[in-house]
């Protein structure tokens, strides 16, 4: 078990996870998280404590100070800069490029000074007479990489129709393949425009509660089915996973929901009876 803190570079931003060591920080405190090209400053999100699962993670360097508060403030201003004096230059050479997102380095193990221009384009650009003139304005070296749609999103920012931050840009460090089979199992309607997120692509969390789903169908009878709980028999007509019941109707129509471990126990007994009833016949028939 190891302590351990979270911070972020942004606010609302991706969580990294930091050793405090020795330190005593509290939410909302700023501290210098090692890099390989030099400390940067994160803010405190989470105090420290012991975890599992957490025995590799770099090591505090202290509490930040007015030079790299200083540092930071300063290298802010020249992505902002950076990204205004991008947009013009590409505006400019009328390439179909969408800049969402700048980094500046102003110390790196090889270069002094580097700025990173991320882009989203709907096919490969040919910008090398964009990268010359980038060069000349900023007077740094540049890198332009393009990203796809869920990086995008990521860089941006935003809010989910969860009414959250979206996913990508707090904790998620990778992104899993999701499916409309995941939509399916959960009952969603198969709309694009209901079950997509800011970046256009099936939302993330599709994949977060599919496990219970999956867990839910092993164990809850399949609709139509007719089972008995409580002496009173009805027809299974729905399932409600995050409640865990089960809804049915009963002969005189009324609709009754039930926990699912009623539900469970009474389909247990009727398989039970199934199968026993299946070996009677096949000892009969030897």
């Amino acid at each position: 078990m190891a302590r351990v803190m979270a911070v972020a570079f942004e606010r609302h931003g991706q969580l990294h996870y930091l050793d405090p060591a020795d330190g005593a920080y509290a939410v909302g405190d700023w501290v210098r998280y090692p890099t390989p090209d030099g400390p940067e400053i994160a803010q405190v999100v989470w105090a420290a404590e012991d975890v599992e699962g957490f025995d590799d993670v770099p090591v505090c360097q202290g509490p930040a100070t007015q030079a790299d508060h200083a540092r930071d403030a300063a290298n802010r201003q020249r992505r902002a800069d950076a990204m205004a004096v991008a947009k013009r230059t590409i505006a400019g050479h009328g390439l179909p490029m969408k800049v969402v997102g700048v980094d500046y380095l102003d110390r790196t193990a090889e270069f002094d000074r580097l700025i990173a221009i991320y882009y989203t384009a709907p096919h490969r650009v040919d910008f090398r007479s964009l990268l010359g003139d980038l060069a000349r304005a900023l007077d740094s070296r540049i890198d332009l990489r393009q990203v796809g749609s869920r990086d995008a999103a990521r860089l941006i920012g935003g809010v989910g129709s969860c009414g959250r931050e979206l996913c990508c840009t707090t904790f998620l460090t990778d992104f899993e393949p999701v499916s409309t089979r995941l939509a399916r199992v959960q009952g969603l309607p198969p709309n694009p425009l209901q079950i997509s997120g800011q970046c256009g692509r099936l939302m993330c969390c599709l994949k977060y509660e599919h496990p219970l789903y999956v867990d839910f169908i092993k164990q809850a009878p399949a609709i139509g089915d007719r089972v008995t709980v409580d002496g009173q028999e009805m027809t299974v007509t729905g399932h409600n996973v995050p409640a865990g019941s089960v809804t049915g109707r009963t002969p005189s129509g009324e609709m009754v929901r039930c926990p699912l471990e009623k539900v469970c126990s009474a389909k247990m007994s009727r398989d039970l009876r199934s199968a026993n009833v299946k070996l009677s016949e096949k000892g009969e028939h030897e």
